[in-house]
């Protein structure tokens, strides 16, 4: 660790000289620029080894637990610090409504007021990391020119020292966080240590004092009757440590936001079993002072109702925000995250409906929508320009939140044909935006009137930011998962062609995981002087197998239309593989038909073996000698072999994610298919279809595509 001091040049530029090894420079930097502009919190990051990451190296004012989340930021992360270094600029962010708009995964695990300034620490050549600090929300929505100046000196300052550390080769390192108690302001020489302790303790209600990491470091004796403990069981412990009943992460968080928001916050816990206190906790920027006493009218536990006591209501907890975020990232489509923010988002504000709107080609489009009576009152918007005088389309189009309080307010800023005529009283129209483009809009309606406090707003659009985050990716998802679908059904036969003397019926089953498309085919092609199937697998579930699975399915129905032979089908695919130049490999089966003498002749490539069902009942495995996959040797040659198909003779061709099962030997999963086929009898050729891939066309999740297709010898009347 090195530190340095500063001086100043003829010229007024800040010079650095040498200063004694060992002094904390980041600390020092760090609560000067504090004391400087009134901040009570703040951190520094440097940037190892120009690093595209930012790592905490000092911390103050605050416990380091507070910031957990951001020890460690990617430079291209969405918090202010990451912003700041990326931008090379002073990030201001006036709020807890404004936090919430610009950094909602900021603003949801610190959903409190406080207003923050983060600014790189950099020279003209290089950025060695950068600083931030905090106020109370009751800063003024605006930084001052006085506090911009001494940030950007500070910065400026602490890059020069940097600087030269760094030519002398003695890199500045974390330190310790400065948490000390701090001066005692007014109270220091106005009476003894003695005398305050007994005037605290002829007190009829509990004092405690906390420091900044929650550690009670002083108790009065009220304090411990109260609590159910001893003072000495609490001293040095923390409260919902300490205090069984109240190891709740809800009394927690009422800490947080005190020390944060720097605001006296109160609330009241249950003291089993039945006795309700009061806590009412006093920050300041050296730790919280604690009043507790025996709460008045309070009937059953569960949180005030909104208007009530002199702190705002709490929509969501910490806890609560963090199992909502969790969940939004589980959602897949579209109409997941509808159902998500209707079961559990909305409930949790109180809302009684809402509405996802999306915006495609200069024009509102209703996503999903839940909670509405009549559901033509949304859906009368979907296709609305985006520059038509409502709520909503104004959200979508300028990102910028509304909330209105009752239909009176609504009606004023929007003529009463635009408005949302649902039966609600209170609304909140919530922008969308991911990545920093608007993707939509969240409307949410209330049945009766309210008042959207800063606090709810800001909770609000936290939340916003994540549905937004869950919504982008879903329309992604979606519009993959058509793409796919459409791809798939491009490729794939859309019908069988009709032969004589051969019934034929075919099932696809998309893997359920990444993009549901796969190299899976099959086909059966009517030619001269013989038809023929053909059924296969290139390897992966993807666009490449998908397209490389187009080709060979085109080009064996090329070759088979030209006349060649079982053998030189399977070889002229083979060599098209290389010719390609595919890192893929695929398995593939091809039958040249002759149902008039009830014969047909096959060729493997390392596929799995057909099932052959004769009208008897029993089914044997056509094991039959082949090659190796195609695209594997370019010069390999495919034995063929002739196979009885008589009349009422059944052929099933598969690929392996009809049969391969995690722990399931091969041949014992072929042998479990031939019985199936046994059991079937003499069913339709449709229903038997339906029966061997029942199981898997149930399952909610498939690691593999499965493709059947079976072919049945028809009597020759």
């Amino acid at each position: 660790m090195v530190a340095v001091s500063e001086g100043q040049t003829s010229g007024g530029r800040p010079a650095t000289v040498a200063a004694p090894v060992g002094q904390p420079v980041l600390s020092l930097a760090l609560t000067a620029v504090m004391d400087a502009v009134g901040a009570h919190s703040g951190a520094v990051y440097l940037r190892p080894d120009d690093e595209p990451v930012l790592e905490m190296a000092v911390m103050a004012g605050l416990p380091r637990s507070f910031a957990a989340p951001w020890e460690r930021v990617g430079l291209s992360a969405p918090v202010p610090v990451a912003e700041a270094v990326r931008e090379r600029r002073l990030v201001w962010v006036g709020g807890e409504e404004d936090m919430a708009r610009r950094y909602p995964r900021v603003a949801v695990v610190l959903p409190y007021p406080f207003a923050l300034a983060a600014a790189p620490v950099a020279t003209g050549t290089r950025v060695y990391g950068a600083l931030y600090v905090t106020w109370p929300g009751s800063h003024p929505p605006e930084l001052s020119d006085r506090e911009r100046g001494a940030l950007e000196s500070a910065c400026e300052r602490l890059a020069l020292r940097l600087e030269r550390a760094a030519a002398h080769n003695r890199p500045v390192r974390a330190e310790t966080d400065p948490l000390d108690a701090g001066p005692l302001g007014g109270v220091s020489g106005t009476l003894g240590t003695v005398e305050a302790a007994r005037m605290v303790g002829r007190l009829p209600y509990g004092m405690c004092s906390l420091d900044l990491t929650g550690r009670v470091g002083f108790a009065n004796a009220a304090a411990g009757e109260l609590l159910g403990v001893p003072v000495s069981g609490l001293l040095g412990t923390q409260l919902w440590a300490s205090v069984p009943w109240l190891n709740d992460p809800a009394y927690e968080e009422h800490y947080r936001a005190a020390l944060i928001s720097q605001v006296a916050t109160s609330f009241v816990a249950l003291r089993p079993p039945s006795e309700w206190l009061s806590f009412r906790l006093y920050p300041s920027t050296t730790g919280i002072s604690v009043r507790i006493s025996r709460a008045r009218g309070v009937a059953e536990p569960g949180p005030p109702r909104a208007g009530q006591g002199d702190a705002p209501t709490r929509l969501v907890s910490m806890s609560q925000a963090l199992s909502l975020a969790g969940a939004l990232t589980e959602t897949v489509s579209v109409q997941d995250v509808v159902r998500l923010v209707a079961d559990e988002i909305a409930p949790a504000v109180g809302s009684r409906a809402l509405a996802l709107l999306g915006a495609r080609a200069g024009r509102l489009h209703v996503l999903g929508h839940h909670g509405y009576p009549d559901p033509h009152v949304v859906e009368r918007f979907d296709g609305m320009p985006l520059n038509a005088p409502t709520p909503g389309a104004h959200t979508v189009s300028h990102g910028v939140p509304a909330f209105f309080d009752s239909r009176q307010q609504l009606e004023r800023l929007y003529p009463a044909r635009h408005a949302t005529p649902d039966g609600f009283a209170a609304w909140a129209f919530l922008p969308l935006i991911a990545s920093g483009r608007p993707v939509g809009a969240c409307v949410l309606a209330y049945p009766r009137p309210r008042t959207f406090s800063t606090h709810e707003r800001a909770v609000l659009t936290s939340l916003a930011g994540l549905i937004a985050q869950a919504l982008d990716r879903a329309l992604l998802y979606d519009v993959k998962h058509q793409l796919a679908h459409g791809l798939q059904a491009a490729l794939l036969p859309h019908s069988l062609p009709v032969l004589p003397g051969i019934e034929a019926t075919a099932r696809y089953l998309p893997a359920t995981r990444g993009m549901e498309i796969g190299g899976d085919f099959y086909d059966l092609v009517s030619a001269r002087p013989l038809p023929a199937a053909v059924i296969g697998d290139v390897q992966g579930h993807n666009v490449t197998a998908a397209g490389l699975m187009g080709q060979i399915r085109t080009a064996v129905r090329a070759y088979t239309t030209v006349g060649q032979e079982p053998a030189e089908v399977m070889r002229s695919t083979n060599r098209l593989l290389f010719d390609l130049g595919s890192d893929l490999f695929a398995s593939c089966l091809y039958l040249r038909l002759d149902p008039a003498r009830g014969r047909a002749v096959m060729a493997r490539a390392g596929h799995p073996p057909p099932l052959l069902r004769r009208p008897d009942g029993r089914v044997r495995v056509l094991d039959l000698a082949g090659g190796p996959l195609l695209g594997i040797d370019g010069g390999a040659t495919y034995a063929t072999t002739e196979v009885d198909l008589s009349p009422g003779c059944v052929l099933a061709l598969y690929t392996d994610g009809l049969i391969e099962t995690p722990g399931v030997d091969i041949e014992d999963a072929v042998a479990a298919l031939g019985r199936r086929l046994a059991e079937a009898g003499e069913s339709p050729l449709e229903e038997l279809a339906d029966e061997l891939v029942g199981h898997y066309a149930a399952a909610g999740e498939r690691i593999d595509d499965v493709a059947l297709l079976l072919l049945r010898a028809a009597d020759g009347d």
